[in-house]
């Protein structure tokens, strides 16, 4: 059974998603169907790997996959931030929310290996 701590971790990544849409939504048309779809697809793939590592009971190698999608989010960002698509107000709110979720992540780990 996932405990208070995980469901705080999946709220901050739906959060997280959330905010994500409001930014992509600065993204030119001509990157609807690429970095912002893979953008996208990357936020949908840490949600769903959240859910997945929730359920397991052996979670070491679902927390990895997520620590390893939550870094290659973040340079997704940092990359439309880069390229100009992302105004660096909404870049900088939208790291500040990775990185708590990575620090939440973090702990995650840390209390699975005990």
């Amino acid at each position: 059974m996932a405990n208070k701590e995980d469901l705080k971790v999946l709220q901050k990544c739906y959060d997280m998603i959330m905010y994500g849409y409001i930014a992509l939504r600065q993204y030119p048309k001509s990157e609807k169907h690429t970095l912002a779809a893979e953008t996208k697809r990357s936020m949908y793939e840490l949600l769903r790997l959240i859910i997945r590592a929730n359920k397991r009971y052996y979670k070491k190698t679902t927390l990895q996959d997520i620590d390893i999608e939550l870094d290659n989010l973040r340079y997704l960002v940092r990359l439309g931030n880069g390229l100009g698509f992302l105004p660096f107000k909404k870049y900088e709110n939208w790291s500040r929310l990775l990185d708590e979720l990575g620090r939440m992540i973090g702990g995650w780990m840390k209390s699975t290996k005990q």
